[in-house]
């Protein structure tokens, strides 16, 4: 039996040569879909409004997944050749 917070390899898909867990991919889609949309409903209906509220709320639904959603990758620094 695994943990609550245990990533196995079954939980990841391969996207672009990566591997993403797919509760982690989809919940970022979700919040940044919500918050584009959101935005875009709620902006003024002149020309380019629709479009800059649209594009700030993808950013601020992308900065609140990226601090959500922690990286599971672990980089170890090698030099001169080392193992």
């Amino acid at each position: 039996m695994r943990e609550k917070n245990q990533v196995t390899k079954e939980d990841n898909i391969e996207v672009w040569a990566d591997l993403v867990n797919i509760r982690h991919l989809v919940f970022a889609l979700v919040l940044t879909s919500a918050f584009t949309l959101g935005a875009y409903f709620i902006a003024p209906n002149e020309e380019p409004k629709p479009l800059y509220f649209g594009l700030i709320g993808s950013l601020i639904g992308f900065i609140i997944s990226s601090m959500v959603i922690k990286p599971k990758r672990k980089f170890k620094t090698v030099e001169n050749g080392e193992a």
